[in-house]
């Protein structure tokens, strides 16, 4: 057991360390970035930005280095200027990036112009990066500073304002999936072929194939948006708590940011993320189930005279659970990752929506603190689901 961590934990660094380069390299190698905007500016003759403040913002996000070198900083804080051995300074004339780049118009055969740089005008010099702000790296914690969404401020502050609606919001309704979903599969897969299994499988196949933003829209409509023009009861939709004291029929006047606010405000996006889940669940849990009681130890059980309860109970219903431990325990980076789709359609103010906004304004430190911590949490599940794998099933061992 012990030599088994030990070897899993190497293989979690490893991958980890495989999958930050991975993304970080993605994320800066794609098009567009913090600087789109500003190179717009720069070719309307409205604008007076100079070259010299072209490179001192490309400078300002590091853009301005070499994308390994970029990439050491952010991870572990360096180079952070040149390498000091018994006082005497050594690779400090070694250059890191460009400062100035060379930049050419190309045109290609459909007549289109781009700019391509050529060479580089200015070096950037490892002794040059002595005194430039850089993080401790994310392996001691540090995250840097977030560039747009909270500008100059650590991403870590970010971070922690986001994860407790996050935890909330998927923890309540993966609960509410576990409770609902596993009784239902099991139930399906003992009445096969019944009234029951034909129904619960018909709406649990429009479940699996209706993404979730239409759910989402279509019950903010029904339970939001018509209830509240007729005015009926309804369900407030949008961020986790309003602004101001509202008045809802029935319930009278709720108090911004009391509890009740606060559990109306989930009750939308729980239900979507649980109908999503449950839909998804109770198929495979129904599978599992149907192939496990196909098996001759539950055909040898029956054959002993055991009740039905106890066959489905002790024999049937926990080597089904098998395969279902792999998805629930993957849920584990959702609890922190969050649902993108759910929480950008009710503005839910969780990670999901953070790593939509820190995207959509180039805010790379912010995103990259969200796969990395995605990517930590998934090496976590594994390791965790093969543990849980020997307890589950004693037939399997570490070795």
């Amino acid at each position: 057991m012990t030599s088994y961590l030990i070897r899993r934990l190497f293989q979690m660094i490893i991958v980890i360390l495989v999958s930050a380069a991975a993304s970080y390299a993605l994320l800066n190698l794609a098009p567009g970035g913090p600087l789109t905007g500003l190179r717009q500016m720069q070719q309307n003759s409205r604008f007076r930005i100079t070259e010299e403040d072209f490179a001192r913002i490309r400078a300002y996000f590091e853009l301005d280095l070499y994308l390994p070198v970029r990439f050491s900083r952010w991870l572990i804080g360096f180079p952070s200027g040149p390498v000091k051995i018994f006082g005497q300074e050594l690779f400090a004339n070694v250059p890191v990036g460009c400062y100035k780049e060379i930049q050419a118009t190309f045109q290609d055969a459909k007549g289109n112009f781009s700019v391509r740089t050529i060479g580089c005008k200015e070096y950037v010099y490892l002794k040059d990066l002595e005194g430039r702000r850089v993080s401790k790296g994310v392996l001691r914690g540090d995250f840097g500073n977030s560039w747009r969404l909270n500008r100059d401020r650590p991403v870590v502050d970010l971070l922690v304002s986001r994860i407790p609606n996050t935890v909330k919001l998927m923890g309540i309704s993966t609960l509410l999936a576990l409770v609902l979903g596993l009784p239902l599969g099991v139930y399906s897969a003992i009445k096969q072929y019944s009234r029951f299994d034909y129904i619960f499988t018909s709406l649990a196949f429009m479940g699996s194939a209706m993404p979730t933003f239409f759910f989402g829209i279509l019950s903010i409509m029904i339970f939001s948006i018509l209830p509240n023009r007729l005015g009926w009861f309804y369900l407030p939709a949008g961020s986790a708590t309003a602004v101001r004291d509202y008045t809802i029929p029935l319930l009278g006047t709720v108090k911004a940011g009391s509890g009740l606010d606060q559990g109306l405000h989930l009750v939308l996006p729980v239900f979507v993320l649980t109908i999503v889940s449950i839909a998804g669940w109770s198929r495979f849990i129904r599978g599992s189930m149907l192939e496990v009681m196909r098996q001759d130890y539950v055909r040898t059980a029956r054959a002993k005279g055991l009740t039905e309860r106890v066959v489905i109970m002790k024999h049937a219903l926990r080597n089904g659970l098998i395969p279902f431990v792999t998805i629930v325990v993957f849920t584990l980076p959702g609890l922190i990752g969050g649902a993108i789709i759910t929480e950008t359609i009710f503005s839910w103010p969780g990670m999901g929506r953070l790593y939509f906004l820190a995207l959509g304004d180039s805010d790379y430190p912010t995103a990259m603190a969200i796969l990395f911590l995605t990517a930590v949490l998934t090496v976590i599940a594994t390791l965790l689901r093969d543990i849980l794998y020997t307890i589950v099933d004693p037939r399997i061992r570490f070795s």
